[in-house]
């Protein structure tokens, strides 16, 4: 099936955000764009000095800022393809995941994991490997068949698993080219139940994170103990016992951050639903997470779950004063070149920060120096302060990934200030 909107003039520029989601960046871009076709982006990029696209802005740093163009490809005719031979779907690269999940769902399909968002777009989530959660599941990237992209010389080029460069340009942090069409692979609709358990042990983290479908574990660093445990699990698995893990079962919803209203989130208790209503964390159509927060992630190797905690626990009197939530999830290896999770099945840190840049960031060096022992990767997407060289030596492909960049993009047309920084050519 094939959805195109309506055929449209170009789109005031003045409807691009200047502003990232949490508002903490402001892009430094000379002039914004909305183009409505693809000749209209192809003719953009090719005539620009420097450029980048920008999807739903749901990142924290500076990676997709630029002085020169910033390019909404949301004003593209939205495209949903959906490939039954092949069990793939063909998108938009502006759709977001919330939109893409209705289309599936109502013919059969399902995406195997999806973020705590579904807000954000597909280009960009795959863009900077942005995840779900459980032991046998790759990050979002790993889902991708195929790309089409606009290079730096306005030509369109598409990629697919049969490329020998194909690992190094999925997750490719905006780089390599404005990503227009994403391919991903699907699985059979399925159902899920959400149950929340409360006051988990630490020692029993391991047991947890391997218990159902997909597990996230909340915690605030305020006491020793863990604060809820979110089991997504198949809709035929038997429920929880009263007594597991030790936890008790929370009698009404919850949303990870105190304060905030449940309403918010997906529905819990165990009342089942499709895999779109349960997998992500929040509601599409309402406001995730606090709204007014910095985030930052670290990915480990998996065996380092005790002593990662041990290691954070040094440091819990500087956390707790600056942060909402902690979320510790897992993500299956996967082969990207610049995936968090290349060739390490992980166990991921997450910080839902207050919106207190100079306060978080002395506590987020603290973080980085305790978990330097396990060669963390940072999210691309989040606030972090890891020097260039230790980054780089955490990613046996980062040299690889570096000449992809110099051949696709010579003249630096996709580079940032912050980009360059980590990627010196």
């Amino acid at each position: 099936m094939t959805t195109r909107g309506p055929n449209a003039t170009s789109t005031a520029a003045s409807e691009v955000p200047r502003r990232n989601w949490a508002g903490n960046v402001r892009y430094a871009a000379r002039t914004f764009h909305r183009p409505t076709s693809l000749d209209e982006v192809r003719r953009l990029v090719a005539d620009s000095r420097r450029v980048r696209a920008l999807g739903t802005g749901h990142s924290f740093n500076r990676f997709g800022d630029t002085d020169g163009d910033l390019v909404s490809l949301a004003g593209l005719p939205p495209t949903v393809e959906v490939d039954r031979e092949r069990g793939q779907v063909t998108v938009s690269g502006a759709m977001r995941y919330g939109d893409l999940a209705g289309h599936l769902h109502t013919q059969g399909y399902a995406l195997a994991n999806m973020a705590s968002l579904p807000h954000i777009s597909v280009a960009g989530a795959v863009a900077t490997a942005t995840h779900g959660s459980g032991p046998t599941h790759g990050n979002l990237a790993s889902a991708v068949a195929g790309l089409e992209l606009v290079t730096a010389d306005g030509d369109l080029l598409r990629v697919d698993r049969d490329d020998d460069t194909f690992a190094g340009m999925v997750v490719g942090l905006g780089a390599l080219g404005l990503v227009t069409r994403v391919t991903l692979d699907l699985v059979p609709a399925f159902e899920l139940r959400q149950y929340v358990r409360l006051d988990l042990d630490p020692a029993a983290l391991d047991e947890a994170l391997d218990s159902a479908y997909s597990v996230s574990v909340f915690t605030d660093w305020r006491t020793p103990r863990l604060r809820e445990v979110w089991r997504k699990q198949l809709a035929d698995q038997p429920p929880p016992a009263a007594d597991w893990l030790g936890t008790t079962p929370a009698d009404q919803p919850r949303h990870p951050v105190l304060g905030m209203p449940p309403e918010n989130c997906t529905p819990q208790l165990g009342e089942p639903g499709p895999w779109h209503e349960r997998l992500p964390h929040f509601k599409l159509g309402f406001t995730p997470s606090s709204g007014d927060e910095l985030q930052s992630e670290y990915h480990l190797p998996r065996t380092a779950v005790a002593d990662a905690l041990a290691a954070l626990a040094d440091v819990a009197h500087l956390i707790a004063p600056v942060l909402h939530v902690c979320e510790l999830r897992t993500v299956a290896a996967d082969e990207l070149w610049l995936s968090p999770n290349h060739q390490r099945d992980s166990f991921v840190v997450h910080f839902t920060w207050v919106a207190d840049t100079d306060a978080v960031l002395p506590v987020l060096a603290e973080v980085e120096a305790r978990l330097a022992p396990f060669a963390p990767r940072p999210h691309w997407g989040k606030v972090f302060v890891t020097d260039p060289e230790d980054l780089s030596g955490r990613y046996p492909r980062y040299a690889d990934f570096t000449s992809l960049l110099t051949k696709l993009d010579p003249k630096n047309k996709f580079g940032t200030d912050q980009l360059n920084h980590y990627f010196p050519r």
